[in-house]
């Protein structure tokens, strides 16, 4: 995803948001790719998560928003502390990526039907386990691919309201909810 697309969502989170008292904050990643067991996405998350505790304090929530690799670092990232959600949108999970670390986090997971970058299976399988690990996991699919360039909208709105519900600013939206409560794979394949 380019830098362009990732400001857009981050400045339509930051608009839809920054009336209730949201900042958000964009990573930069030091290398770009997963780079092996290195794995300095993940890494570039975590320092971001303590330069946040730093500015803002322990006691402020994180919600983490990832596309692909990105998405991969959330999830990665989405047991630290403070972390109250992560939002993954087409998130690359390969098999065998960790889960144990969610164990009662709130993931919701958005993925488009179509995608030939990543898999929309893999974000299931990954879905499937982390709940069996214990976590919290809402999954999504709408039509189009990768780019989240097909209803922009959906994957904007859809983001903003995990965001507000992760920060403890409104009730998780109803679909959400209802996906959260559903047992697999009901809960992790709802069309959007």
């Amino acid at each position: 995803m380019s830098v362009a697309r990732i400001r857009a969502i981050e400045q339509f989170v930051h608009r839809s948001t920054a009336d209730r008292g949201i900042a958000t904050a964009l990573v930069r990643y030091r290398l770009a790719g997963w780079n092996g067991e290195a794995a300095d996405a993940y890494q570039d998350v975590r320092w971001s998560l303590d330069q946040l505790r730093e500015q803002h304090g322990r006691d402020v929530p994180i919600v983490l928003v990832g596309h692909s690799m990105g998405g991969r670092a959330a999830l990665r990232a989405g047991g630290e502390p403070q972390v109250t959600a992560v939002c993954a949108l087409a998130p690359w999970t390969p098999p065998g990526e960790p889960v144990m670390h969610l164990r009662d986090q709130t993931v919701a997971i958005l993925h488009g039907r179509g995608d030939r970058w990543v898999p929309a299976r893999l974000s299931a399988d990954f879905g499937v386990r982390a709940r069996r690990a214990g976590a919290r996991v809402a999954r999504f699919t709408l039509p189009g691919g990768h780019s989240m360039l097909r209803r922009a909208h959906r994957w904007h709105t859809f983001t903003r309201d995990v965001v507000l519900a992760g920060a403890g600013l409104e009730p998780m939206r109803e679909d959400i909810a209802t996906a959260l409560r559903q047992p697999s794979p009901e809960g992790l394949a709802v069309p959007l």
